[in-house]
């Protein structure tokens, strides 16, 4: 996924590379809190047509399932000091 925004350390936005019917996009927003943080993940689907929002409502079951995994996954990296970002690559 391309790198799309990012504004450090609060906000990181990837453009999806898969062929799909219309353009879609994840992110995630830090923000502090008294104790730590709040993570909030979203995922937006620009659908191209009625295959396009077919398409969203179709697999959008699966993400009520796999994107609360996939943030507990990078909260999890995040608190060890481990994952993709953790030797500051992306600049």
């Amino acid at each position: 996924m391309p790198l799309e925004q990012l504004e450090r350390p609060s906000r990181l936005r990837l453009r999806a590379e898969m062929r799909l019917p219309g353009e879609a996009w994840l992110a995630w927003n830090v923000e502090p809190t008294a104790t730590g943080a709040r993570v909030v993940q979203r995922a937006d689907f620009q659908p191209k047509g009625l295959l396009g929002l077919v398409y969203w409502y179709a697999i959008s079951p699966f993400h009520r399932w796999v994107f609360p995994r996939m943030l507990a996954g990078i909260i999890a990296d995040a608190e060890r000091g481990a994952g993709p970002l953790a030797d500051d690559t992306i600049h």
